[in-house]
């Protein structure tokens, strides 16, 4: 069976890109763990409740066919965090499927796996975009951008083509 980490915020992670992309991944038989910051309790911005099996520090990527960074105003954080940034290019120097929704794409960027790479983030104005480029992405304006084994999304609305694109590739 195929394996994926879902990687959440421990505050604030989207609800919405959670379920909907854990619901499709379990859908397409996939086999899901969840990792955040420390392992334990984790809040959604909407109210929703989930627990990370693991932290980020515990993680070995290799474990995985798939790694998905889940966005929501808590991965912003994560895109500052040494753990989340490493599991990042671990994923891309082992070839693991990397994926990364909302504002979740900053998170790949600051770990420097974007460089030349086609990516969408959820973007308020320009800034979101403009953090990509300068970390050498090209930013599409794309709802799901699939750049070799990396697929970036804008947000919720995103999700389902988001989780399609993964399934479609792992």
């Amino acid at each position: 069976m195929k394996k994926s980490l879902l990687v959440i915020a421990q505050q604030g992670y989207q609800d919405r890109e959670y379920a909907g992309t854990r619901a499709a991944l379990v859908g397409g038989g996939v086999d899901i763990e969840v990792a955040s910051t420390e392992a334990g309790a984790c809040l959604g911005k909407l109210g929703g409740t989930e627990t990370a099996a693991k932290a980020l520090r515990d993680v070995t990527v290799t474990a995985y066919d798939a790694v998905v960074f889940i966005g929501g105003p808590g991965a912003e954080a994560l895109a500052s965090d040494a753990h989340a940034l490493s599991v990042a290019r671990a994923a891309v120097e082992a070839n693991i499927l990397l994926g990364a929704i909302c504002i979740a794409p900053l998170i790949l960027a600051k770990a420097r796996v974007l460089d030349g790479r086609k990516a969408t983030v959820w973007d308020s104005g320009g800034e979101q975009a403009a953090l990509l480029e300068r970390y050498g992405a090209q930013y599409t304006g794309d709802s799901v951008t699939v750049d070799g084994r990396i697929v970036t999304a804008n947000g919720a609305g995103a999700t389902d083509e988001f989780a399609r694109s993964l399934l479609a590739l792992i």
